[in-house]
């Protein structure tokens, strides 16, 4: 199996985590010299809190177990591509390779304009893409079918 490959299945065993606690199904790992270092999912509904993406958690939890807050030797592995605010993250954290399985049409980074990410991190897109937006898909498909939540992906409240 592929080197991203197997990694990303590390990340959608997360993002599976989120969608069974009512989450949006998005999971994260960063590895570090072959090694996850660090794992988390969605969490915003159960923190109550907008900025506990993914991405934002599996960070903060690689610096802890690196103890220092860059990521130059890392790679993220992320079932979907990240936010603005989780780009932004990851640029500031000087993350090396930025793997991610579906793009995000609606609110993804690469949508703004100047580029977001640190200019010597290394993007990778669409691992097991179909795979990652199978679990988005059939997340909202669910919610949808729910009455008290009808709104599409990307549509404002």
């Amino acid at each position: 199996m592929d080197r991203h490959e197997f990694f990303m299945k590390k990340a959608l065993e997360e993002a599976r985590l989120a969608g069974d606690e009512g989450e949006i199904p998005v999971g994260a790992v960063v590895v570090c010299n072959d090694r996850v270092i660090a794992r988390a999912h969605n969490q915003t509904e159960r923190l109550n809190d907008v900025t506990a993406h993914a991405e934002m958690l599996a960070i903060t939890a690689a610096e802890t177990a690196l103890g220092g807050k860059f990521l130059d030797d890392c790679t993220l592995y992320v079932t979907l591509e990240p936010c603005v605010m989780c780009g932004g993250a990851l640029a500031w954290a000087r993350v090396k390779e930025l793997v991610y399985g579906a793009t995000d049409p609606y609110r993804g980074y690469a949508r703004v304009t100047p580029p977001v990410m640190h200019p010597r991190t290394r993007v990778i897109q669409g691992i097991l893409a179909s795979e990652c937006v199978g679990l988005v898909e059939r997340f909202f498909a669910r919610k949808r079918k729910c009455p008290d939540d009808r709104r599409i992906p990307g549509e404002d409240k």
